[in-house]
């Protein structure tokens, strides 16, 4: 049997380590919704990333299709330029052999010029009355520069395939200037799509700064949280251990009873006070337990 000197120190063990036990409680609480946020911050953090790497990924092929085109057009530009360069040296040989095929003639009009005054001679001829010393002299002429043209007729087919040659050219010039157009265009797309890549890794190699932090934070509390939690499990074993002692002593559980409703009112009162900082209304309830608080 229990003298009264032993069960006060009991119930005094008993009240230090129920509120031992409630300081845990509250620890446990607050860490436990602590290590609950980083997880969240981590988690949101990670969907970020995740995120982002995926709309990374997706300027990534743009850029490297765009940077394939300008590959392609670059090739096709400097096919053109060379078919340009090439054909220019053409029309120039065309011109040179034309003008050297004239000069060992003796020939100084174009074709078409010779064959103009061909014509105009020949209707002279026909139109005209003349002695026949004149026609012989004139139908000579026209025997001569028959000849001239049709040493020069082939040459005058070259010019032309020259004159064709230099609308091909030009042609293509103006294809080639669209082309150069495209490529600066695509090229500055693609200038602005790399740069935009690397904007994102630098941002989301910083993320993953941020992620590994929580990441750390979140282990932090978690092995805080387990901690509390073995100091909590023993002082509860503590706690039950008082109270089995107390109960196979037939003591009363006034003292407890008495302890639990002093608590509870300690409760109450917390919870009138924070009603009271917030200024909400304030039922019968808590004005009552405010009086008895103040007793």
């Amino acid at each position: 049997m229990l003298n009264e000197s032993e069960k006060s120190k009991l119930i005094e063990d008993l009240q230090q380590a129920q509120k031992e036990v409630n300081e845990l409680r509250l620890q446990l609480n607050k860490v436990n919704a602590d290590k609950e946020n980083w997880f969240k911050r981590k988690s949101s953090i990670f969907k970020e990333i995740k995120d982002r790497i995926s709309a990374l990924k997706g300027s990534k092929t743009k850029r490297n299709s765009l940077t394939k085109d300008v590959r392609d057009l670059k090739k096709k530009r400097d096919e053109m330029n060379k078919s340009i360069v090439n054909g220019l040296k053409e029309i120039n040989d065309i011109k040179k052999n034309y003008s050297e095929s004239l000069k060992k003639k003796g020939v100084t009009d174009r074709p078409s010029e010779l064959k103009s005054r061909i014509e105009k001679l020949e209707f002279r001829i026909e139109t005209e009355g003349m002695g026949f010393q004149q026609e012989q002299k004139l139908m000579k002429e026209l025997k001569k520069m028959k000849a001239q043209y049709k040493d020069v007729k082939a040459f005058s087919e070259g010019w032309e395939q020259a004159k064709t040659k230099r609308k091909e050219i030009n042609d293509l010039k103006k294809e080639a200037n669209a082309v150069h157009k495209s490529i600066q265009k695509e090229a500055k797309e693609s200038q602005e799509h790399h740069e935009e890549l690397i904007g994102s890794s630098k941002e989301i190699d910083e993320l993953r700064e941020k992620e590994q932090k929580a990441q750390e934070k979140f282990l932090e509390k978690k092995d805080e949280h387990k901690n509390i939690s073995d100091q909590m499990k023993v002082k509860l074993e503590e706690l039950n251990k008082i109270r089995d002692v107390l109960k196979q002593h037939n003591v009363e559980s006034e003292v407890l009873e008495e302890t639990k409703r002093t608590k509870s009112l300690k409760e109450k009162t917390k919870e009138v006070e924070t009603k009271i900082k917030k200024r909400q209304k304030l039922t019968t309830e808590d004005i009552l337990i405010m009086q008895r608080s103040n007793n």
